[in-house]
């Protein structure tokens, strides 16, 4: 049983991040590993609430409750059973995600919400330092299948039906598993041994990995139909939102932002060659002011950047849930820090680019900007440019961070026989199939960009499906069924 009181006797509270002035100089996680009593305490806030809505926040279901209570009583093993039981890869979700299990969390209506990611991504390393046991199929099915793309929903879906006794390959264009894991995401977010242990104990239960492999090019659609009883694909959504209509966008120094975070991450592996774009000594303006400018914002801070400005189109939000426009347990529209603003930089609200400003060669030397009022207006978005407002920001680097449109157009798609919708990503029916037989989709690829959990529980509901079209009896190991229609399941 939890502790009734342990909300009253201990105020929510995270480990401390590394100092600044240190972490800057290298690519290490920001945040170190947090003491075993911090955290304990943590979860002893917890009330095991007897409608926890913090499920009904979490895509995948996690049982927050039970791994809380267990690590409250320091059953710290037991704990890492219960979360993977609903979670293939809480070491990643623990770093990543932005935790919509506490925003509704019960204590949240009164209080401060249970830390419920930090307790997560503690029981994952507790695992990792324990070692990650493999869990081999105790019997082959005879069946196979091929699965393109190993982003989280990828890797999810491989492990579910390997452990189900099926023979799973994953196909990745890039020279190593991960897809935007792997040179998408910053080091000081997630250090890459985190995936290279998960992959080893995936390789363990029998999951083949080929990289380096374009599908739709290097190995047709028809080649993968022919080898394999089923084909998932989980290729994500990688075609960046771009700023085509301003004034300028031609010009040298303007890029999408994973231009600038890919070849970065490359460098941070080891690879050599080094980035072709650099904030090194550069005024930097960064474009959004989500995760994905926050990114560029921290590696922007590594490279060495003279300053850096990051503009939001949306008014500077609260920094508390404003309970009559987003009530419980509703996610809050509210300001997000992430650990890159407190290394420096700039943050401007209520501003829209109207033209990226030539240095008479080219290039870009600075960003003309002009406040903005964003409406609804009969519930459509309404962009208002306040005259008189407009000046320049100083930039040789402009990084576009302004979303996704959905999967990249690919030869992949023609060859077997989908096609994307009006919002960039490919449909599919209950079944998670396409409407080529045979054929799955799951992840953003499948519902757009969006959170890695959901990309996790879309992989993990394909892979259940897969499994019963393969002719698999029962259910995979401990499946979530969300459904297969993106918009049904975001209400």
């Amino acid at each position: 049983m939890p502790d009734p009181n342990g909300f009253l006797r201990y105020e929510r509270q995270l480990p401390k991040r590394r100092p600044v002035p240190v972490r800057i100089r290298d690519w290490h996680e920001v945040y170190p590993p947090a003491g075993e009593t911090l955290i304990r305490d943590q979860a002893t806030r917890c009330m095991d609430c007897g409608i926890p809505f913090c499920h009904e926040g979490c895509p995948l279901g996690n049982r927050i409750p039970d791994w809380n209570d267990l690590v409250r009583t320091g059953a710290w093993d037991a704990a890492a059973e219960s979360l993977h039981a609903t979670n293939n890869f809480p070491e990643l979700t623990g770093r990543l995600c932005p935790a919509p299990c506490e925003a509704a969390c019960v204590l949240g209506i009164a209080d401060d919400p249970v830390t419920i990611k930090q307790v997560e991504v503690e029981i994952a390393n507790h695992a990792f330092a324990t070692g990650l046991r493999p869990q081999p199929a105790p019997s082959q099915s005879g069946r196979s299948v091929a699965v393109v793309g190993s982003g989280p929903a990828g890797l999810a879906a491989a492990q579910q039906l390997a452990r189900a006794g099926h023979a799973v390959t994953v196909y990745e264009r890039d020279d190593r598993i991960g897809g935007l894991l792997r040179y998408g995401i910053p080091d000081f977010k997630l250090e890459k041994n985190r995936i290279d242990e998960r992959l080893a104990q995936m390789a363990a239960e029998g999951v083949v990995f080929e990289t380096g492999v374009d599908v739709g090019v290097d190995v047709t659609a028809d080649d993968l139909r022919e080898r394999f009883d089923a084909v998932l694909l989980t290729c994500g959504a990688l075609a960046g939102r771009d700023a085509t209509d301003t004034p300028g966008r031609h010009l040298n120094g303007v890029h999408l932002a994973m231009e600038h975070l890919v070849p970065a991450n490359r460098v941070v592996s080891g690879q050599q060659g080094g980035t072709p774009i650099d904030a090194a000594g550069k005024h930097v303006v960064i474009i959004g002011g989500g995760d994905t400018g926050a990114d560029c914002l921290g590696v922007a801070h590594r490279q060495g950047a003279a300053g850096v400005i990051q503009l939001d189109q949306y008014p500077l939000p609260p920094e508390i849930r404003v309970g009559e426009l987003h009530p419980w347990p509703t996610w809050p529209v509210i300001l997000r820090n992430y650990p890159a603003h407190e290394e420096g930089g700039e943050r401007v609200f209520g501003v829209a680019v109207q033209e990226f400003v030539d240095d008479g060669t080219g290039s870009v030397t600075a960003v003309r900007v002009a406040d903005v009022v964003v409406e609804r207006v009969d519930g459509r978005r309404t962009v208002t440019v306040q005259e008189g407002t407009e000046r320049d920001l100083p930039a040789q680097l402009v990084l576009l961070a302004i979303g996704f449109e959905g999967t990249e157009q690919q030869p992949l798609l023609e060859q077997f026989g989908v096609t994307r919708n009006s919002r960039g990503a490919v449909d599919a029916g209950d079944d998670w199939q396409t409407g080529v037989e045979g054929v799955f989709v799951a992840g953003d690829m499948h519902r757009g960009a969006s959170l890695i959990v959901w990309a996790i529980a879309e992989g993990r509901a394909a892979a259940a499906a897969i499994h019963t079209y393969l002719g698999g009896f029962g259910e995979l190991p401990a499946p979530v069924r969300p459904s297969s229609q993106p918009l049904a399941a975001a209400r």
